[in-house]
């Protein structure tokens, strides 16, 4: 059966949830990144090295950016799926653009080495994350709905009993 006799359709109730599920996760995955660097690596990032392993204000604010970024990308694979065709495709496509800008930002920053590669690697997770989760969730949410074609006649045998010379067809039947 081709392409052309099935309809993708949205489920947005579906779709939003996994998006919202997405946002804690990408938001706990900051925080988790966070401490691994703080506690087990000693790199201060986000605060200074006194500010402890919590760190400070700037923890809580990268948690709450990273699960506003898991909505925003949610919004985009929405709009990709009602206005463009393989929605995830170019949804993959732009979240590894976006995720490389923001693997690449910090590196250019007036910090100490092992603060810009410990950033590059969150954001790095942080954004595969929300791209793997999101692709899997719209999977899940876009479903192929077989458009509904009309049965075909059914097949008549040959009527033996009216000759095909006598002016019936198989078509006058």
């Amino acid at each position: 059966m081709s392409d052309y006799s099935q309809q993708v359709r949205l489920d947005p109730a579906r779709l939003w949830a996994g998006g919202v599920a997405t946002a804690l996760v990408a938001a706990l995955v900051a925080i988790v990144g966070i401490l691994i660097a703080r506690g087990l690596a000693g790199v201060a990032i986000l605060a200074p090295k006194g500010s402890g392993l919590w760190g400070n204000a700037n923890t809580a604010t990268y948690a709450i950016v990273s699960a506003l970024v898991a909505l925003a990308a949610t919004g985009l694979i929405h709009l990709l799926s009602v206005a463009t065709p393989k929605p995830t495709t170019f949804f993959g496509w732009i979240m590894v653009l976006l995720t490389l800008i923001a693997v690449v930002l910090p590196l250019s920053l007036a910090v100490s080495y092992e603060t810009k590669i410990a950033t590059a690697l969150l954001n790095l997770v942080i954004g595969l994350v929300v791209t793997l989760l999101l692709i899997s969730t719209a999977g899940s949410a876009l479903k192929r709905a077989n458009k509904q074609v009309a049965a075909a006649p059914p097949v008549r045998e040959w009527d033996q009993t009216r000759p095909y010379d006598q002016g019936s067809s198989y078509y006058d039947r």
